[in-house]
């Protein structure tokens, strides 16, 4: 849950522009109920990107969450490919050192450059309150409760 100093940046599901070409294909070729259960999957995903954390939440009939503390994140990088463009929504891909994760994709998220923005700010407010740093070379982010393992 949230912490009271935590405050949710950006909440949603991802953009259907993700699924333009399955809807064409079904226009042509491919049936509905293809298409169908591909939006029913986006609608039960969801992105919550708050100061502490990232939470994503998907499945339809089991939930899986999966959570991404941003004192992690070691880099951010966003592609806008044209299609999304047009929506004006892109791929949010954070590079981490969590071991689950070492790389975090977030498609469909809006394009907006004040997201991003807030979000590297909680990213370096999150790293000085855990007091994490990342070494470079190892990529290995030690806080002082966790020194890294030699």
């Amino acid at each position: 849950m949230n912490t009271p100093t935590e405050t949710i940046l950006w909440e949603g599901h991802p953009s259907h522009a993700l699924n333009f070409w399955l809807n064409l294909g079904c226009i042509l070729i491919i049936p509905i109920p293809v298409a169908l259960w591909r939006w029913i999957e986006l609608r039960n995903e969801r992105i919550t990107i708050s100061t502490e954390r990232i939470r994503i939440t998907t499945g339809i009939f089991t939930k899986k969450t999966e959570e991404l503390e941003l004192y992690r994140v070691r880099d951010t990088s966003f592609l806008q490919p044209f299609l999304l463009r047009l929506f004006d929504k892109g791929i949010l891909t954070l590079t981490t050192s969590d071991a689950t994760s070492p790389s975090l994709s977030l498609p469909g998220v809006p394009a907006d450059a004040k997201l991003r923005d807030d979000l590297r700010r909680a990213i370096e407010a999150c790293r000085d309150r855990k007091r994490a740093r990342v070494a470079e070379l190892g990529g290995v982010i030690e806080t002082d409760d966790h020194p890294p393992a030699a």
